[in-house]
């Protein structure tokens, strides 16, 4: 069998994978993308059907890296970031089964009924509090600390909730919140460090890092689109069935796998893994148990998101991101992210696209129920908080067994193995969620990361 020769094999052509080969196909590598399923994008899958536009996956990114607005400029010929319209900034929190818009400055988080009169006080004292001395600390230890209970309960476990759908108490702050962590262990205090950080001289491209929260017209399916029509469709292999990497003597990599009952090989100096980490055992068989199980022990979130769409919504008016519901409430849903309002032609005029997410650590059996059950708890729910007992047009039920990370005292040692794993074996990266963060910004910054990285060693 004829082994055909290329520089790069990435594994994996979800965002990460995509952006990397992008970088270095642009750099003049050849490059190979090898995809188990049938298509690219990985957890980013857009939908339109029935006048609604909504995602499968991740409904929005956030522009909070370099990397990211590098790569909108890079694409701006085909793809650009759609932000929301200023009325949709707001984030809605519940409580006592109303929603409240939580703060996004020192004032409103003391006029806020959110939180205690005493936490409202450890707020005004943050500056002067001392920082903490265990690197790991979890997430709530941190809060609490810092900020009181009712800071925890109705600000920073909500918002865990919306993006690792997981336990404050359990996420160590310097893996899953880094820049939080570091303001703290820079500056002492994260009011000080964040006046601070924004007095620092900035580049052209970290000024343009604005923190908005982003999609594309018609859906995020459009940058995977952009990125496929630079990297090109023969440079990518879908369908790819028992993919396997072996190390050869030469300071080489076999890649074996199937395609339409066909086996296939390739040979390369340099192997990229974007794959989840539970896929690593069978994808990596040469390396020790031992050093692998680190990584093959990453806890993931269960979560089931509800997609509703309504051509005509008699409900509470929706001018927020969305509404994120403490565990306090003691709700059976986590979040509402309300499309519609944050982007044009999501529905029809006058109708509404809801997107609303269940499960998570704390409550991982969700997952397991009938989607009837789903679909009565989720009806449930939007009837209490939003008042529209209207029946939907369009419910979509999507179910993740493993859908993010979870970043939790676990970590220290995984990325101790991953650094194990690649000084052992040069040529080969590690990559994907399981480390440098879930976003997709995070995913796109590493990618990028990577690409100076391998075009750095040749």
């Amino acid at each position: 069998m004829a082994k055909e020769k290329v520089d790069i094999v990435i594994v994996g052509a979800g965002l990460t994978g995509l952006t990397l080969a992008y970088y270095l196909k642009k750099a003049g590598k050849k490059v190979i993308l090898l995809e188990k399923d049938e298509k690219v994008g990985g957890v980013i899958q857009s939908v339109s059907e029935e006048g609604f536009v909504y995602e499968k996956g991740p409904n929005t990114g956030v522009l909070s890296t370099e990397g990211i607005v590098d790569l909108f400029d890079e694409l701006n010929d085909v793809c650009k970031p759609e932000t929301p319209t200023e009325k949709a900034n707001e984030r809605w929190i519940l409580k006592s089964g109303k929603w409240q818009a939580l703060p996004n400055g020192l004032i409103k988080a003391i006029c806020t009924p959110l939180f205690s009169l005493k936490d409202k006080f450890r707020i005004l004292g943050e500056p002067w509090r001392k920082k903490g001395t265990n690197p790991d600390e979890s997430l709530a230890d941190m809060v609490k600390r810092r900020l009181g209970d009712s800071y925890l309960d109705y600000a920073v476990d909500p918002f865990i909730s919306g993006i690792y759908a997981g336990d404050p108490e359990v996420l160590i702050t310097r893996f899953a919140m880094p820049k939080l962590y570091n303001l703290e262990q820079d500056y002492g205090s994260f009011i000080k460090g964040a006046i601070k950080k924004k007095k620092e001289p900035k580049t052209e491209l970290q000024k343009r890092i604005t923190r908005e929260v982003f999609s594309t017209e018609g859906g995020l399916s459009n940058l995977i689109a952009a990125l496929l029509s630079k990297i090109g469709e023969s440079s990518i292999v879908c369908n790819c069935q028992n993919i396997k990497v072996q190390p050869t003597e030469i300071n080489e990599y076999l890649i074996d796998y199937e395609l339409n009952g066909e086996q296939k090989e390739l040979i390369t100096e340099k192997v990229v893994t974007t794959f989840g980490g539970y896929e690593l055992k069978n994808l990596l068989s040469f390396i020790s148990e031992k050093l692998l199980l680190p990584i093959l022990n990453l806890r993931y979130a269960k979560v089931v998101q509800v997609v509703l769409g309504y051509k005509k919504w008699q409900g509470k008016k929706l001018e927020a991101f969305g509404g994120l519901v403490p565990t306090v409430e003691n709700r059976d849903i986590l979040g509402i992210l309300f499309p519609s309002a944050l982007f044009k032609g999501r529905s029809p005029e006058g109708g509404a696209v809801l997107s609303v997410f269940i499960g998570g650590t704390k409550k991982s059996e969700m997952i397991h129920k009938s989607d009837d059950d789903i679909k009565n708890i989720v009806l449930k729910e939007v009837k209490e908080t939003l008042y529209s007992d209207e029946a939907p047009d369009l419910i979509r039920i999507f179910k993740y067994e493993k859908a993010i990370p979870q970043y939790d005292i676990t970590s220290k040692e995984r990325l101790a193995s991953i650094d194990k794993i690649e000084e052992e074996f040069s040529g080969l990266y590690i990559a994907g969620n399981i480390r440098d963060g879930i976003g997709m910004a995070d995913r796109v910054q590493q990618a990028r990361n990577l690409s100076k990285l391998i075009l750095k060693t040749d």
